[in-house]
């Protein structure tokens, strides 16, 4: 007797429907934008060119189960009483975790994602290629106070000459560089255009990333004196790393983190039209993987008994010592900074964060060994509302599992 087909519950099911060979196409540019979003960011290499960060060989770091009520904690947001189980279902969750002292508490899969998929970090990709650094600095094989044009002598043409290698780590260098996603013509969306996904060519916009970053030779302050996010500072660290390290981003990513701290499936890299990673925004990696991720760095950079990330580097990082103490990203930290690719959230008590676009989070708070994982679709790119409600959210959890 044949057993009934289901169909795959992916979201929005109409433009992949396995069942539908006719059925109607994703858009060729702007497949990257809501509502589209909700399925191709499950589903980068279908849509876009990539490169394999693999897994490795060797064994897979346990997450054991102890499921928690996490979803019943109660908080209050904006004088609204809210659970965590109520933020999950509305705030267009794709994937929700919680690690407390190495277990997974609350694992939650929405919008069609499952375990073994991977999902599209955006910016949480800059931490990715920042504790990378950290791994390399350790090496002794990178220094951060050495001039930028030390390993990118090609950038001495450009507003990065004198800049250091630190200050693209703390985006802190003085290079005039448009984030705007809405203006015509910014440095962003040329971005998008030269990373290759779903934006139009324009005629005589850059090509790929490098051609992109040629041509940034508006110096608008003095390098090092005030922090401004600017996405293509992470980008221009990739290109050191890989100058440092002759490897590529990919491949160093793997050898040096992915398959060192026992990820369970391969991730990767969106790559422009010259093979390069979009460093600032396309990694790609599961739920748990990510998970894992974060259990590293609250081990303090250990799995198991091999260090793989300095502890100095991790401790430096969490606290922003170094960092300029400003309140950033749309007030969403107001005692936040950024070093080292990631934000502080808290310099006293050393929470820090992860963050992207559309709603991608990690949050770490090693005093108590609790750690939160969320990956969105948020219809925007940008939500104060949102960032603000995802922080308050995390800080319940991290209450209730410290009383």
């Amino acid at each position: 007797m044949d057993m009934p087909v289901e169909p795959e519950t992916d979201p929005i099911s109409v433009y992949r429907d396995p069942r539908d060979h006719g059925a109607p196409l994703l858009p060729q540019y702007g497949w990257d934008l809501a509502p589209y979003h909700r399925w191709t960011f499950q589903h980068m290499r279908e849509m876009t060119p990539t490169a394999q960060v693999w897994r490795g060989p060797g064994p897979v770091m346990p997450l054991p189960a102890a499921p928690q009520d996490i979803e019943s904690i109660a908080y209050d947001f904006d004088s609204r009483p809210r659970t965590i189980g109520g933020f999950i279902d509305d705030s267009w969750t794709d994937g929700f975790l919680v690690l407390h002292r190495g277990a997974v508490l609350c694992e939650r899969y929405l919008n069609g994602m499952i375990p073994r998929r991977a999902h599209l970090s955006m910016s949480v990709a800059k931490s990715i290629v920042g504790i990378v650094t950290g791994i390399l600095v350790g090496q002794g094989r990178l220094d951060p106070g050495a001039p930028v044009t030390q390993y990118l002598p090609e950038l001495r043409a450009t507003a990065y000459r004198g800049a250091t290698v630190q200050h693209l780590l703390d985006m802190t260098s003085g290079v005039a560089f448009d984030e705007s996603y809405d203006t015509p013509g910014s440095h962003m969306q040329k971005l998008g255009v030269a990373c290759g996904w779903g934006s139009k060519p324009v005629p005589g916009w850059p090509r790929t990333i490098w051609e992109l970053v040629l041509t940034l030779t508006e110096q608008e302050r003095a390098h090092g004196t005030h922090f401004r996010y600017r996405s293509i500072e992470t980008d221009v660290l990739g290109f050191v790393l890989e100058r440092a390290t002759a490897t590529s981003l990919s491949n160093l990513v793997s050898r040096e983190l992915w398959a060192p701290l026992g990820a369970e499936e391969d991730a990767s890299f969106t790559v422009d039209r010259a093979g390069m990673a979009l460093a600032d925004g396309g990694f790609c990696a599961t739920l748990r993987d990510y998970g894992r991720f974060a259990q590293l760095l609250l081990n303090g950079g250990r799995v198991g008994g091999r260090r793989i990330v300095p502890e100095a580097w991790i401790e430096e990082t969490r606290t922003g010592r170094g960092g300029i103490f400003e309140g950033v990203y749309l007030n969403a930290l107001p005692r936040g900074a950024y070093h080292n690719n990631f934000w502080t959230v808290d310099p006293d008590r050393g929470t820090c964060a992860a963050r992207g676009i559309y709603g991608q989070f990690i949050y770490l708070d090693p005093q108590i060994g609790y750690a939160a994982v969320k990956l969105s679709t948020w219809p925007t790119p940008l939500s104060l509302e949102g960032s603000r409600e995802t922080f308050a959210a995390f800080a319940a959890i991290g209450r209730a599992l410290g009383a």
